[in-house]
């Protein structure tokens, strides 16, 4: 487990361990009994379900991505837990047959708690931005994107 100096340093840590394909240093930026929401909505309960859903990524999803973290917005909630959120931009993805996907975006949350040795997630929520979208609809075919508001011609 990794201290951070500070909330903020969350989001660089998160870069880096992704940008090396490290499941360990990625899950060392949280508690044991952390929580996670990926941008599916599975939902790992501790850090160790965390790494090893993380490893798998690496090895199956991600093989070879690199993740460019945008600048955190941070709000102190008291004076011992933050939430940090930050933009992202993903590349390198892949498809199950191991060719090239299209680049994603999305918005991390990250809540952070402080103890007398610095900050730890304790959970963490992974969104995927769908640009053509305000939601999604469930019908019989499947689920798709959907946007309800009329749009205007350019």
């Amino acid at each position: 487990m990794s201290m951070l100096k500070t909330p903020e340093d969350v989001v660089t840590g998160w870069e880096d361990a992704w940008n090396r394909a490290d499941a360990d240093d990625l899950a060392d930026l949280f508690a044991e009994d952390a929580e996670f929401v990926n941008v599916v909505g599975l939902w790992w309960h501790d850090r160790a379900n965390i790494r090893d859903a993380h490893a798998f990524g690496f090895a199956h999803i991600f093989p070879n991505s690199r993740i460019s973290m945008d600048e955190p917005r941070t709000r102190l909630v008291g004076t011992d837990a933050a939430v940090v959120q930050a933009g992202w931009h993903l590349t390198g993805q892949v498809t199950p047959a191991g060719e090239p996907a299209g680049d994603r975006r999305g918005v991390f949350t990250f809540v952070l708690e402080r103890s007398k040795d610095g900050w730890i997630a304790v959970t963490a929520q992974n969104t995927d931005i769908e640009p053509s979208a305000q939601t999604h609809i469930n019908l019989p075919e499947g689920r798709s994107a959907i946007h309800y508001k009329k749009r205007t011609s350019d």
